[in-house]
């Protein structure tokens, strides 16, 4: 990294920051200097991040949300904008994988869960933290992807519509905020990680055989000290 502290000040918000590319992202952003607001559902899991941080001489607050919950984004924007009137980043990852699967044999409440986790919470984080984010200045927004969102791929069907709307939405409000002032948004495809996510997908795999999720914070940081583009796109 060029500075290590170079995001000293700003607040970053980190969906799914529990475990995998979301934790790691949440421990890097912290030892760059951001304070990070952890949100997911498992409160232990977003404990022990927060003492990872911690110990890297970092500051975090835990923030429990269920992103499927209907009121649970509009409260927590609420409880941020308290406290410091502005959002600086926000790193959407949390994302739901259902089970693989022939489209024909789709199961309808699974990708319900994809489709509300991850295409209608993520307009629900739009819609609720873009106040806030406008008065940040330069605010980031970085949306984690799939190839199969772009490259559709047999049996990966719900989630690779999912992430395409996902995507849509991303560049839609990319395009939408990009004469209001310097909030840019960027799409990254970390490609194959060693997740829980991954190894769900592909339980044959050796874990060994991919890169760890810290390699893409440390891309993430990276890409957050840059002047990327209003609409940005990062694949392997």
């Amino acid at each position: 990294m060029a500075d290590e502290k170079a995001l000293e000040g700003r607040v970053a918000l980190v969906t799914g920051a529990s475990k995998g590319i979301g934790g790691a992202t949440a421990i890097a952003l912290a030892q760059s200097g951001a304070h990070v607001v952890l949100t997911a559902r498992d409160v232990k899991a977003l404990e022990t991040v927060e003492d990872a941080i911690h110990a890297v001489g970092g500051s975090s607050t835990i923030a429990p949300l269920d992103l499927a919950e209907q009121d649970g984004i509009p409260r927590l924007a609420s409880a941020i904008a308290q406290r410091w009137d502005r959002l600086d980043i926000m790193v959407i990852n949390a994302a739901y994988l259902p089970t693989l699967s022939p489209v024909t044999q789709v199961d309808s409440k699974q990708f319900g869960q994809a489709l509300t986790v991850n295409v209608l919470a993520t307009q629900a984080l739009l819609a609720a933290f873009d106040p806030l984010l406008k008065r940040a200045g330069h605010a980031r927004v970085i949306g984690l992807t799939s190839s199969v969102g772009s490259a559709p791929r047999a049996f990966w069907s719900a989630y690779a519509a999912s992430k395409a709307a996902f995507e849509v939405l991303l560049d839609c409000y990319a395009m939408e905020v990009e004469k209001l002032g310097d909030t840019r948004v960027a799409i990254v495809d970390p490609g194959a990680t060693r997740t829980g996510m991954r190894a769900k997908a592909y339980p044959g795999e050796d874990p060994a055989s991919v890169k760890p999720p810290e390699d893409v914070a440390a891309r993430i940081v990276t890409l957050l000290q840059s002047d990327f583009p209003t609409r940005h796109r990062e694949r392997p």
